[in-house]
């Protein structure tokens, strides 16, 4: 098992050829990823502030990232060493793949917790916290099926490499991240979707099966600039079909997506690295954007304006 994870490494780490990482298993679970949130927020205001990914790097290098050694204790204590004076250097210098590990892992979650400044019904409030939004709207039901790498036969046989929200059509999807709008329309798999880019690059969210007939946000169009929490389009079940707008999956839910780009030679190839998004969905399912209709046109659009890092986005009150 060690030899084949020092391969893995080999060639998913800085030691390729190409300089770039090509592989990444994202096995953090909801626990470790909630309890790093929760050390980075509540260290932010101390001289010795401890960030979600380093101390998620650590333990990934620590564990061989099998997370299922996860210990919470582990993470204490690393936080207490950098509490009393110690460096992430000193602490990780006899770890090989830590900077693998914090590479991945931040290309992964860079961004999730941050200072943003957000609207309310009393107000401005400013503070440091989540950053990103479930991809549903607050006060709407669904419920998580997490199967990623299950096989799909439709076409040809793969992997599932997707989460799998379930909810009602007509649904409110709001994006996760702030990014720009690579991609709109009809996919044979997975029918109407968006594909959303990340600031730094480095994530592409992938919304997919959104609503038969009008799938999409009232407006919204490829190059437009998204925020976290925005309504980008609607739960639906269309796809597995060649025949553009048709419902060709069963049950209606939303397919979530996560890309992680290292190189752009990676983006659209035979290489690409889809990671298992279950935990971040879970973590972030904590943070929903509130929605409300128009009744003239039937559309969504968020309530509370949001913005990260003092940079205002979009979103404006129904």
């Amino acid at each position: 098992m060690l030899a084949a994870l020092s391969a893995v490494m080999f060639l998913g780490g800085k030691e390729t050829p190409s300089g770039y990482i090509k592989y990444v298993e994202f096995n953090v679970t909801k626990d470790a990823l909630q309890n790093a949130v929760d050390l980075d927020i509540q260290t932010h205001d101390d001289d010795r502030h401890t960030d979600c990914v380093t101390v998620l790097a650590y333990l990934g290098a620590k564990y061989g990232g099998d997370f299922t050694k996860y210990k919470y204790s582990d993470m204490t204590a690393f936080a207490d060493k950098i509490k009393n004076g110690e460096t992430v250097e000193n602490l990780t210098k006899d770890m090989k793949y830590f900077s693998y590990y914090s590479q991945a892992y931040g290309a992964a979650l860079s961004g999730i917790v941050g200072n943003y400044e957000k609207e309310t019904s009393k107000g401005t409030e400013k503070g440091y916290g989540l950053c990103w939004f479930s991809p549903i709207a607050k006060t709407f039901p669904y419920s998580c099926y997490d199967d990623f790498g299950a096989v799909r036969t439709y076409g040809y046989t793969r992997p599932h490499l997707g989460h799998d929200l379930m909810a009602a059509v007509g649904t409110p999807v709001t994006a996760v991240e702030s990014g720009t709008v690579e991609i709109m329309g009809w996919n044979r798999y997975g029918g109407w979707r968006i594909g959303i880019r990340s600031a730094d690059k480095k994530r592409y969210w992938y919304y997919a099966h959104l609503r038969q007939n009008r799938p999409f946000a009232e407006n919204l169009k490829e190059g437009d600039r998204v925020c976290a929490g925005d309504v980008i389009g609607y739960v639906g079940r269309t796809g597995y079909s060649d025949t553009e707008n048709t419902n060709g999956i069963t049950e209606s839910h939303l397919h979530l997506g996560l890309e992680l780009v290292f190189d752009e030679s990676q983006k659209e190839s035979n290489n690409e690295i889809w990671i298992d998004v279950g935990a971040i969905t879970s973590v972030v399912g904590q943070n929903q954007s509130e929605a409300v209709r128009n009744n003239e046109t039937k559309e969504f659009t968020r309530k509370f304006k949001f913005s990260v890092n003092n940079d205002l986005q979009t979103g404006a009150a129904g």
